[in-house]
């Protein structure tokens, strides 16, 4: 084989790789149900070729949403001059609800994934934990110095909250439509952040 046959094999696997993610982020961008099948389809492969380059569909949502959530500084430049965390946790929590809105497919495949495969769970991106240590800063010099415990079970409370699994609990379950459960999620988020403020006051 020549060097430039190696390399004509080696740029198609790059284009098919490519076309694979994507087709992933294309569909995850519609809020539509994501499955392997589906991306296969839309990347005009096969489903055993998608498989092939990635070993399961959390491994493909992960590299097709990389870089599609803002990072928590500029998530939050909105309320960035606030100092009270109980107007940045609340703008934190509906800045990730509306974004899994958004992509609402591929977040519940991930959570379907980690259910079933605990061990994918390494592969979701953590975007929650990020947001709600960058609302709670104006807290790390209260809170966080005075009670150290109490900062850390703050974040696990709004972990809870501030959360794909909470927003799918009160539209699933608790039958809300979309807009009032991200309003729910918010006063619950909001609620949590002013007591904990309380106790330090």
């Amino acid at each position: 084989m020549t060097a430039q046959t190696g390399a004509g094999r080696t740029n198609q696997k790059q284009r098919t790789r490519t076309a694979i993610v994507a087709a992933a982020r294309q569909l995850t961008a519609t809020g539509a149900e994501v499955t392997m099948p589906a991306i296969a389809r839309a990347a005009l492969v096969s489903e055993a070729t998608a498989y092939r380059y990635f070993p399961d569909l959390p491994s493909l949502i992960s590299e097709a949403l990389a870089g599609v959530w803002a990072p928590p500084a500029e998530a939050l430049a909105p309320v960035a001059d606030s100092v009270d965390p109980v107007e940045r946790v609340a703008f934190a929590c509906e800045f990730l609800l509306r974004g899994i809105l958004a992509r609402q497919g591929s977040v519940r495949a991930m959570i379907a994934a980690t259910v079933t495969r605990p061990e994918t769970v390494t592969r979701r991106p953590g975007i929650r934990f990020g947001l709600i240590d960058h609302a709670l800063l104006p807290l790390e010099d209260t809170l966080g110095a005075t009670d150290p415990d109490a900062f850390a079970q703050l974040k696990r409370d709004l972990a809870v909250v501030v959360s794909a699994e909470a927003l799918f609990t009160l539209t699933d379950l608790c039958g809300l439509g979309a807009e009032e459960a991200v309003i729910s999620a918010v006063r619950t988020a909001s609620t949590l952040t002013e007591a904990a403020v309380r106790s330090t006051a």
